[in-house]
């Protein structure tokens, strides 16, 4: 987790303290810190690059859906980080985890289940359409040999 490809958050915009509960969804951009408690969904904009870090002492009862999330905190609701999740050794998620990038220290706990969403799947799928039919191309010039060959037979 502390390798070379951690997150690195931009500016931290907004911090909730460790005696601070949110009652309702939460939606915020740029970086969130989060020590306290929410009581509903915590969500970031699509395509941002906003950052969500969840201390040891902060709790989620809701759904997460973020670009990045650091999290060492408890989460209580379907987890959906876009681009990277890192899970630090007190990380305790129940619920189903959507993720692209997974980071998992060893005493990170999920109850539910973890779900890969590769975004370079669906590019990777888009390519193999093509060199298929360039192969389909490819045996027709030898389908009109063949054919000439038996048309001189």
């Amino acid at each position: 987790m502390f390798g070379s490809n951690k997150i690195r958050s931009s500016k931290i915009e907004t911090l909730i303290g460790q005696s601070i509960e949110v009652d309702g969804d939460l939606n915020f951009s740029g970086g969130l810190h989060l020590d306290g408690k929410v009581k509903g969904n915590v969500t970031s904009e699509s395509g941002s690059n906003s950052v969500l870090v969840v201390s040891e002492q902060g709790q989620i009862n809701g759904d997460v859906s973020v670009p990045y999330a650091v999290i060492n905190g408890t989460i209580k609701g379907n987890v959906y980080a876009s681009e990277k999740l890192e899970l630090s050794n007190k990380a305790c998620i129940t619920g189903n985890v959507h993720y692209n990038v997974l980071e998992m220290a060893s005493g990170a706990s999920v109850n539910g289940n973890m779900l890969h969403e590769n975004k370079e799947r669906h590019l990777l799928e888009h390519h193999a359409k093509p060199v298929e039919n360039h192969d389909e191309k490819h045996e027709e010039p030898g389908q009109e040999m063949s054919d000439a060959a038996l048309a001189k037979g």
